[in-house]
């Protein structure tokens, strides 16, 4: 897959078929629009293309709001191309560049920069200076340009829209295997493997610390049941996001236990899928009042992840 920077009227496509977001979270209603946009572009003999953003809009037109993400830069690239896309064309995003017109935006940027013929949006894309452009307007564009806009429904799952919005409110709220369902996988972070006070060991529970990312979303402070993934093997695990109050640390972030042997993690780079919660944070009178409560988690965990390799066939 290619990632070009900006765009070039002189670069020659074969019958580009496109699509344009920011595509955060890469949920399933991602995965329905990326298909279409496959298919049709394979159909043509032609180029399957992602049109998005960098940076983020939102960074831009309202940097007061503390917008964080679902997927990092590589993860986004990764998904891209496993779903086909043959080039991802990231434009830079500038208050000039959010100033063009809807016709200067379909003129310059599809019609001219892209050359595309035809274009997979959702129904409710919105474009142009103060999004004034809808739908309607961009197909109206598209007869006079000389591109098909092809207007894709949203998925729905239990009667609600799939959106980036619904799962970031899911897992901020703790409800990880909610937002899986809209997903289509299970939420996961990573990071490399830092020193810690060693509080783990003497409580019975080793674990290993992870800075959490500050522009990713994380769950709500508590403990999960979870897959630690180490050089692509999976492994069962209890993950804990909080403050750690009972010891006063103040500092949040991400502790992740393995429950199969022992391991040798610090420096590492180790991914951690959240499968289900377990209960919220929780200050205790004592470490050994702790060290009993972490033995119950960890049961609890192991009941989890029982039904979770139940339900994917494993085990």
């Amino acid at each position: 897959m290619k990632v070009t920077r900006g765009y070039s009227d002189e670069v020659v496509r074969p019958y580009p078929v496109g699509t344009i977001g920011n595509f955060d979270g890469h949920h399933l209603g991602h995965h329905a629009l990326l298909k279409q946009v496959v298919e049709t572009a394979r159909r043509a003999h032609g180029t399957a293309v992602v049109l998005t953003f960098d940076p983020h809009p939102v960074k831009i037109l309202a940097p007061h709001v503390d917008l964080r993400f679902l997927t990092s830069g590589e993860e986004k690239r990764d998904r891209f191309e496993q779903a086909g896309i043959d080039e991802v064309v990231a434009l830079e995003f500038t208050r000039e560049f959010a100033s063009l017109s809807p016709e200067m935006f379909a003129e310059q940027v599809l019609c001219k920069g892209l050359g595309l013929k035809e274009i997979f949006v959702g129904q409710h894309f919105a474009f142009g200076h103060k999004r004034i452009g809808q739908i309607d307007d961009l197909t109206a564009l598209g007869k006079r340009f000389g591109f098909i806009v092809h207007p894709v429904p949203p998925v729905r799952i239990d009667g609600g829209v799939v959106s980036s919005t619904k799962i970031r409110q899911l897992i901020m709220s703790g409800k990880v295997d909610q937002a899986a369902v809209l997903l289509g996988r299970y939420y996961a972070l990573s990071g490399v493997v830092s020193s810690g006070e060693g509080r783990g060991r003497t409580l019975g529970c080793p674990t290993a610390n992870i800075p959490l990312p500050p522009d990713r979303v994380a769950p709500s402070d508590g403990i999960y049941a979870s897959v630690a993934i180490l050089d692509q093997a999976r492994h069962d695990s209890v993950a804990y996001i909080g403050t750690r109050p009972t010891f006063d640390d103040g500092e949040r972030g991400l502790e992740v236990s393995i429950l199969d042997g022992k391991h040798e993690l610090y420096g590492r780079l180790l991914t951690v899928e959240f499968i289900g919660r377990i209960r919220g944070d929780a200050q205790f009178d004592s470490a050994e009042a702790l060290s009993r409560q972490i033995t119950a988690d960890v049961d609890s965990a192991r009941g989890i992840l029982r039904r979770y390799h139940e339900s994917i066939g494993e085990r």
